[in-house]
């Protein structure tokens, strides 16, 4: 089973990209962040004729998380995450898939630190840990996926010391993350490549994907009892090289079944 995560940045706009990539790279099952569309708005018509069913948090203009799924229908177990301090934000859906329980997120940027919207960014992550040490403890096979705006460490980011002031590499940032991995959580990505440079994200500006200038702030985690199934873990960097194309790639993980 292939599970992939992808900021699409902007559904509509960049539908002829998904729908590309999900015919080249055939994930079955798909969580999409920023799909900056309302509701009533999501594509969900093209998106079933490509094979996919769907289930969606849309939000005018910002935000905004999808599951999209050709491997069963996703049943929703939960919209918006608990404790979230403004729920107003579509930043969390979660379903229940083949056997899986998938949760897809988009974790806020907290820019500029600081100030509220950095103070939102770790009361949002303080949300997600103790919604995922309920997700380990009910010994369910879980994967948790979506752009979580955090480079973990030095090596997840291009000239680390140029981001020290950066809400995306700010140390109780950070900090939170290693905090949400100790209780047990699986950075896919990171487990198989340990030692290598990868980025999921490069920015439109300063020919950035040209010169690798990039950033590592899209993961897949994968709860205690799904971990042993891990084969393989992969970022498609050539969508990002496609014209009209998002400022991330999409990353996937592939299960044994």
């Amino acid at each position: 089973m292939k599970i992939a995560t992808y900021n699409v940045n902007g559904v509509n706009g960049r539908l002829p990209v998904l729908l590309r990539w999900l015919e080249q790279s055939r994930p079955d099952i798909v969580c999409l962040q920023e799909l900056k569309a309302p509701q009533e708005k999501f594509p969900e018509g093209p998106i079933a004729d490509a094979g996919y069913e769907a289930i969606w948090h849309g939000q005018k203009s910002w935000n905004g998380v999808a599951i999209l799924s050709r491997a069963g229908t996703p049943v929703e177990t939960r919209r918006g995450l608990p404790g979230d301090p403004d729920p107003s934000h579509s930043r969390y859906i979660e379903a229940a898939v083949n056997g899986l329980i998938v949760g897809g997120l988009y974790l806020p940027n907290g820019n500029p630190k600081p100030g509220p919207k950095f103070d939102y960014k770790l009361a949002w992550f303080d949300a997600l840990i103790d919604h995922a040490a309920d997700l380990i403890a009910s010994g369910a096979p879980v994967i948790l996926a979506g752009d979580y705006n955090v480079m973990p460490t030095d090596r997840d980011v291009y000239k680390p010391e140029r981001w020290l002031d950066d809400a995306l590499f700010a140390p109780e940032v950070r900090a939170a993350y290693a905090r949400l991995l100790a209780q047990g959580w699986t950075d896919a990505l990171r487990s198989l490549h340990p030692d290598e440079t990868i980025y999921t994200f490069w920015d439109y500006f300063r020919n950035a994907f040209a010169r690798n200038a990039g950033l590592r702030i899209d993961h897949l985690l994968l709860s205690p009892a799904l971990a042993p199934r891990l084969k393989r873990a992969e970022v498609d960097r050539d969508v990002r090289s496609w014209e009209k194309t998002s400022d991330h790639a999409p990353v996937w993980v592939e299960l044994e079944d």
